[in-house]
């Protein structure tokens, strides 16, 4: 007996489309007339759509799936596409990879962002909004140091990171006081459906012992 195994079966070619889409548009390709071409292309679109329901959402989905076709028949397939024929160095085109980001950030629960915003304000020149944005950024790194290292914090080690973070730029009077920002650890809670469950068995219990009291006493009468 000879067994079909996916190592020696071809390649799939567009995998959301399975094997058996490849197969039928592979038995189009050696149709001998273009009228039986179309009528079962056109049939193989139909079943396209209807496995990738999803493509509806893409703008000019039907272009989509004839493009498919194509592509799945290794542009081997003639027949009379109601779109341009796809470009076969452009669908194999890959785009360039895109890196990602290398930042150095001092304090990563603190972010980029907050980098950013600091430099930001030392080139602010109003006293007045300066001293408000310098405010606004210290209870943002305390909200962001409690959710990130999940402890409290003391407003003396934020403005000790607001200093180091904008070299000695950047001070709160000391008798500003911060937002005030907690750590609270989540308790688990007792689930309603198994106290009413344990409620339910106390019950049972209860009628089960006062059945046995009564089946006792008329044994004795």
């Amino acid at each position: 007996m000879n067994f079909d195994y996916n190592t020696t079966r071809s390649d799939l070619i567009l995998a959301e489309y399975g094997r058996n889409v490849q197969n039928m548009v592979k038995y189009i390709i050696d149709l001998p007339t273009k009228e039986e071409r179309n009528k079962y292309a056109q049939a193989v679109i139909d079943l396209m759509g209807f496995l990738n329901p999803h493509l509806r959402d893409v703008a000019d989905f039907k272009h989509k799936l004839w493009d498919h076709l194509h592509i799945i028949s290794d542009f081997k397939i003639d027949v009379d596409s109601p779109y341009p024929k796809p470009n076969p160095e452009a669908a194999q085109f890959k785009p360039a990879h895109i890196g990602y980001p290398q930042q150095k950030i001092r304090y990563k629960h603190y972010g980029k962002t907050v980098e950013k915003l600091i430099e930001k304000t030392m080139e602010e020149e109003n006293p007045e909004r300066k001293s408000a944005m310098v405010q606004g950024i210290a209870n943002f790194m305390k909200m962001a140091y409690v959710q990130w290292n999940k402890d409290n914090v003391s407003d003396e080690v934020i403005f000790k990171n607001l200093r180091e973070l904008s070299g000695g730029n950047l001070e709160l009077d000391e008798n500003v006081n911060l937002q005030k920002v907690e750590f609270r650890p989540q308790v688990n809670r007792p689930n309603n459906n198994n106290r009413g469950r344990n409620n339910n068995k106390g019950r049972q219990n209860n009628n089960g012992g006062r059945q046995q009291r009564n089946n006792n006493s008329k044994q004795r009468h």
